[in-house]
């Protein structure tokens, strides 16, 4: 079973005020378990939120994040005024605007800012022009993460061997992973570059505040998983068990330090 982005997990100070910050900016749903605030992104992934402490715990790594944490969120909608619209309805509840709402150089319509919990989101347009009313609550057609890495090629050969397949290469100056229905699409830039893009300063050091989770079919897919990425480059920081949270789970980091979570139900 091939590895995909079915969860993406913040590691934030306050729970509840960020996940009132995220349904406010989003208008997304809330689909909470015993341990996580979970946000569904209208049908193009989840989003989990945990206290930064017990997220570095268990992800078994230091709990200190400065700086730039080496990802970017995106959030891509259909039209330019849908761009706008969750612009506003951000800096509304308290965000920070990064890079206001406008054309760039290459007709690309996007904006960027800083949620109150420190992750960095972009917005992008699919189309340049506004051809039909903004839908209320704007609604994205996709969700992605955007990883900084030493060398994307290289990054790249430790997804393949995990399963994924690519959709976009451009070498090692991007490249992202095609995805199905449901999860979020995975992207790879170098650090430096990555950070430009967002318009950010690259440096940051400690724990990302970022876990990634995988829901794999069964409990050999789970294992195969970790020993797939153990040999790829990766490191297995915690075996798969069985967990408070009543699944069998496991963690590991890509060569670059990005932490996963593969788990499967029951």
């Amino acid at each position: 079973m091939p590895l995909s982005v079915d969860i993406i997990t913040l590691g934030v100070p306050q729970v509840e005020a960020a996940r009132a910050f995220y349904t406010s900016a989003f208008s997304a749903t809330a689909t909470d378990d015993d341990h996580t605030a979970g946000l569904d992104l209208h049908g193009t992934g989840r989003l989990a939120l945990r206290q930064i402490d017990a997220l570095a715990t268990d992800s078994s790594t230091d709990p200190a994040t400065l700086g730039f944490r080496g990802y970017v969120l995106s959030s891509i909608v259909n039209r330019p005024a849908e761009v706008k619209a969750l612009l506003d309805a951000a800096t509304a509840k308290g965000a920070t605007v990064v890079k206001p709402a406008r054309k760039q150089f290459f007709g690309e319509f996007t904006a960027v800012y800083q949620a109150p919990d420190g992750a960095v989101w972009k917005l992008t347009a699919a189309s340049k022009k506004d051809t039909d009313p903004v839908p209320d609550p704007p609604k994205p057609i996709e969700t992605a993460i955007y990883l900084g890495v030493a060398k994307p090629m290289a990054s790249r050969a430790f997804y393949e061997t995990l399963g994924m397949s690519v959709k976009h290469d451009y070498g090692d100056k991007f490249l992202d992973f095609a995805i199905a229905d449901g999860v979020c699409r995975l992207g790879l830039l170098p650090r430096k570059a990555l950070a430009k893009d967002a318009g950010v300063d690259e440096h940051g050091d400690g724990f990302s505040a970022l876990v990634l989770t995988h829901i794999a079919a069964s409990r050999d897919d789970v294992d195969a998983l970790l020993a797939a990425a153990d040999s790829a480059g990766g490191r297995v920081t915690a075996a798969a068990a069985r967990t408070d949270r009543g699944d069998y789970a496991g963690h590991c980091t890509d060569p670059d330090g990005y932490h996963w979570r593969i788990s499967t139900p029951g």
